[in-house]
């Protein structure tokens, strides 16, 4: 007889109390710190990210390559079985193409640039490396001709590390 129905429960407090701020690498409540001068906390926890190198991701996510594009819709949104990956992420100053956090993998994509940067790509590996991830180098060629070859070579290196 023109009940109304009962109002939403709140949502219960945080541990801590509600006045607690988010930790940096706490949840999905990951928020990055960003201010005008000083560098920022990312999704690498205790890694602070330089303003021009997080602008810098933010092109290169707005102007990835149509392989890049390809590889992204495959990997975005978990659904790789499961694997949460990251696009244009920076880590130690570099920024990689795709980044899984779970199993520290690093995909990079090898275009045509990669061959007139062979130096700086062994330094960046070696780099990204003695943090201890992995880095998988996959060349544009192969998500064109062997897509589905291409995500598995990436789903066996991310259940190798879980």
């Amino acid at each position: 007889m023109g009940e109304q129905p009962n109002p939403p429960a709140p949502f219960p407090a945080r541990e801590g109390g509600a006045e607690s701020p988010p930790r940096v690498g706490e949840g999905l409540g990951e928020r990055l710190e960003v201010e005008s001068a000083m560098p920022v906390r990312n999704i690498v926890v205790g890694q602070k990210v330089d303003q021009v190198k997080l602008q810098r991701a933010k092109e290169l996510r707005r102007q990835m390559t149509r392989e890049e594009r390809i590889l992204w819709q495959q990997l975005r949104t978990n659904r790789l079985q499961g694997f949460h990956f990251r696009r244009q992420q920076v880590i130690a100053g570099f920024i990689a193409d795709f980044y899984c956090h779970a199993a520290g993998l690093v995909v990079e994509m090898d275009g045509g640039i990669h061959q007139q940067q062979a130096e700086y790509d062994v330094e960046r590996d070696r780099v990204l490396s003695a943090l201890g991830l992995r880095i998988l180098r996959i060349r544009n060629i192969d998500i064109l001709e062997n897509l589905a070859g291409v995500l598995e070579r990436i789903a066996a290196a991310c259940r190798a590390a879980t």
